[in-house]
C-alpha cells in the first residue's frame, strides 16, 4: 500500500521526468516519437523509484529505454536540479517499458473479431511481472 507521501513524490518525479525527457527529444530534433511516464512507484524508503515510459512507435521502445537507462545518472542529476527544494534525496531511478496500451490494443482487437485469441491463443502474450 502506497502512502500519500509516495504518491507525491511519485507525482513529483512523474511531472519532471516527463519534462526532462521530452526537452531532450525536442532539443535533439527527433520528430515523429512520443515518451510519456505513464506510472512512477516509488518505495516506502524513498530510496528507489521505479519509472514506467510508455514509448510511441513502440518498436523503438527497446533501443529507446537502453539509451535512457545509459543516460540514467545525467537524468537523476537534472531531476536532482528541479526537485531541490522539495527532497533532500533523489531516489535511484529504474526505468521499465510499459507495454500496457499495447497489451489493450491486442484485447481491443481480440474483441473487435480481428484476430481470435480462441481460435488462436498464441495471440495473446503471457503477461510479463514487473
Amino acid at each position: 500500500m502506497e502512502t500519500n507521501r509516495q504518491k507525491k513524490i511519485g507525482t513529483l518525479i512523474q511531472k519532471d521526468i516527463v519534462d526532462i525527457l521530452q526537452g531532450e527529444v525536442r532539443k535533439n530534433s527527433i520528430t515523429n516519437l512520443v515518451i510519456s511516464v505513464s506510472k512512477v512507484n516509488v518505495t516506502s524508503d524513498l530510496s528507489i523509484a521505479k519509472v514506467y515510459l510508455s514509448i510511441f512507435p513502440s518498436d523503438k521502445g527497446p533501443e529507446l529505454l537502453a539509451a535512457i537507462k545509459t543516460n540514467s545518472p545525467l537524468i537523476k542529476h537534472e531531476l536532482a536540479q528541479r526537485v531541490r527544494q522539495q527532497l533532500r534525496r533523489v531516489p535511484e531511478l529504474i526505468f521499465y517499458l510499459d507495454d500496457s496500451l499495447d497489451y489493450i490494443e491486442k484485447i481491443d482487437n481480440a474483441l473487435a473479431g480481428k484476430e481470435n485469441p480462441i481460435e488462436n491463443p498464441n495471440l495473446l502474450d503471457k503477461r510479463k511481472k514487473s
